[in-house]
């Protein structure tokens, strides 16, 4: 794999250079200002203030993919937000759950057979197809909502509405080459904006919790 290939899949990008897609590029700011506006919220909050970490980590990642354009950035784009969703997981389980650290590894490592066994499924349906890799994250996001109605009520409708959000990012995500025709920025720009406001709310979500519901010795 050559990680210097260039990339050509939104469509604000138009040719090389660094600022070939200035709206995909900049909107990614929105993560930024998020980690930077949830950090002093986070204070003794072990999970939260490593989620903030991470969520600016996704901006920068985001960031160098849509100026570099390049294999190596994307690996820079996707794989903060893959570690964003497994600390996410793991911190539900213990703070929602009050599962033990091992049971919390444990159902965070299932993400992956879960997210393997779904993406294949949401890839045979046409609109779904291009996102297909993130559309298990919201549903799993929505079982947790579920899940948790009777025990946090308030919680559970932090995250269904997160889920919601998730959605409505992902439809932004997958109009972009559809809409190109007659929008020559694309809808790029917009999951990324929304993908701030979910990852942000999560974080959100999950202080609230652990405010009204002290984490566990």
């Amino acid at each position: 794999m050559d990680l210097n290939a260039a990339v050509d899949a939104y469509c604000e990008r138009l040719g090389p250079g660094l600022w070939a897609e200035p709206l995909n590029a900049v909107t990614n700011l929105a993560f930024v200002l998020a980690a930077l506006w949830l950090w002093p919220q986070t204070r003794g909050q072990g999970f939260a203030r490593a989620l903030v970490l991470i969520l600016a980590a996704i901006g920068i990642g985001s960031g160098l993919f849509h100026t570099f354009a390049t294999a190596w950035a994307g690996m820079a784009d996707t794989l903060p937000f893959l570690v964003y969703i497994l600390t996410y997981l793991y911190a539900a389980n213990r703070l929602f759950w009050r599962l033990p650290h091992w049971a919390c590894a444990l159902g965070t490592a299932a993400f992956l057979p879960w997210a393997w066994v779904l993406t294949p499924l949401f890839r045979r349906v046409p609109f779904l197809s291009v996102s297909a890799v993130y559309w298990p994250v919201p549903l799993l996001i929505a079982l947790y909502g579920v899940a948790l109605w009777r025990r946090a009520p308030a919680t559970a409708r932090g995250l269904l509405g997160g889920a919601a959000i998730l959605c409505l990012s992902l439809v932004a995500r997958s109009l972009d080459m559809t809409a190109c025709a007659v929008w020559p920025l694309g809808t790029h720009f917009l999951w990324h904006l929304l993908n701030a406001m979910m990852l942000g709310w999560m974080i959100v979500v999950l202080i609230r919790h652990d405010t009204e519901n002290p984490s566990p010795a």
